[in-house]
């Protein structure tokens, strides 16, 4: 049986994991239970599931969780220091880390120093530090399984391949609700408009990521660092149904892809089961249901955070972390209605090019660069607020 840790349990990927984990209670266990400010939600799961350890990020709801937990065996700890301290536990056989953004980097480095097995589904963790992280995993024989659907569906794809040679990875973008639109009728869309997924329901952050292609130039930073691919061997087509997850080309020019409809239980089961295919109760795709898929090339001119994300990866270095940062504040700003949504790739793009380069940076320096980013994203937004 694997004792999983699962950081962010009450988000979207780590409410899934408990579905996923209620299907096989001969298979997995809950060991940890991590939160940042939803108590309330932590509070239940941890009732219903009985980790050895639950952490609430949000220092001041301690005494509330607690409280709540105080008849009961679960040890409770706060703050981002307990967070990075559970998961090297002798009783963690696997780590979930389904953080959303920046936070999950430093649980993640301390998770893969201990020798834990990663489940990531925290593509912000290779964004920002991918030059970090895959060279300490190799180092630690620690396995960095994706839960993202594309590098899932990669990841699936590259089985049994290990000696053939990539000739390019395909990833594919649903489009979001605004596929098709010109940035004039970008200029107009609402905070409501832009957290209307047609295929996925996510957590706000990554829905908004979603609707401006951000999500996809991350999920494209992630794939160059997951499979060692250059940027010119990386291609993004939208495809509006969602059911090729993503596709392999190798050199003979065959490709593979992996299909299915677009439910995040299946990936999320396939990392924590690896390298075992278990049985799931999940809805299966039906060919007939579905008569027509279709492709069409992603438009980086007008949804320019694609852009930029490439961009920041072809420059390397500490870029794609300037650009994680400052993206994480412009979709704070957007959700508070601050700033407009073609105002967030404007950001994103002045704190590429304002932000201090380090060509090869430590550990320090990807946690001093984000730091600095967000104060001048933040200073922006303050200018540029409607």
């Amino acid at each position: 049986m694997k004792r999983i840790a699962i950081l962010g349990s009450t988000g979207s990927i780590g409410t899934q994991a408990l579905e996923v984990i209620a299907e096989h209670p001969s298979e997995f266990s809950v060991e940890v239970l991590t939160a940042q400010n939803q108590a309330d939600l932590l509070i239940t799961q941890a009732l219903a599931w009985k980790p050895a350890h639950v952490v609430i990020g949000n220092e001041a709801k301690y005494a509330e969780v607690k409280t709540a937990l105080a008849g009961t065996e679960i040890q409770v700890h706060s703050g981002a220091k307990a967070l990075e301290e559970v998961v090297t536990l002798d009783s963690v056989d696997i780590v979930l880390t389904a953080l959303v953004g920046y936070a999950g980097l430093l649980p993640t480095v301390k998770a893969i120093k201990a020798g834990k097995p990663i489940a990531l589904a925290n593509k912000e963790t290779l964004v920002v530090a991918g030059a970090l992280i895959m060279p300490l995993a190799r180092e630690m024989g620690v396995p960095i399984l994706p839960v993202d659907s594309e590098h899932s569906a990669i990841f699936q794809c590259l089985m049994g391949e290990s000696h053939n040679p990539i000739e390019k990875v395909i990833l594919t973008a649903s489009g979001g609700p605004f596929r098709g639109f010109s940035r004039e009728q970008l200029a107009q869309v609402t905070r409501a408009q832009a957290l209307k997924h047609p295929n996925w329901s996510m957590g706000a952050k990554i829905t908004i990521d979603s609707a401006s292609l951000m999500n996809k130039g991350l999920e494209v930073i992630e794939a160059a660092w997951l499979f060692d691919v250059k940027p010119s061997e990386i291609e993004v087509v939208v495809h509006p149904q969602s059911i090729v997850h993503s596709l392999v080309q190798f050199e003979d020019g065959s490709i593979k892809a992996q299909l299915g409809l677009p439910d995040m239980k299946l990936p999320i089961q396939f990392a924590l089961g690896y390298p075992n295919r278990m049985k799931a109760s999940f809805p299966r795709f039906d060919f007939r249901q579905y008569p027509s898929l279709t492709f069409e090339q992603a438009d980086t001119q007008t949804f320019r955070n694609l852009g930029l994300a490439f961009q920041a990866l072809e420059k390397g270095g500490n870029q794609a972390c300037l650009l994680n940062a400052a993206n994480e504040v412009a979709v704070a700003a957007f959700l508070e209605d601050q700033i407009g949504f073609l105002a967030m790739s404007d950001l994103n793009e002045y704190c590429m090019n304002q932000g201090t380069f380090i060509a090869n940076p430590t550990l320090e320096d990807y946690i001093e660069s984000d730091k600095l980013s967000r104060i001048m994203a933040q200073e922006w937004v303050d200018k540029n607020r409607k």
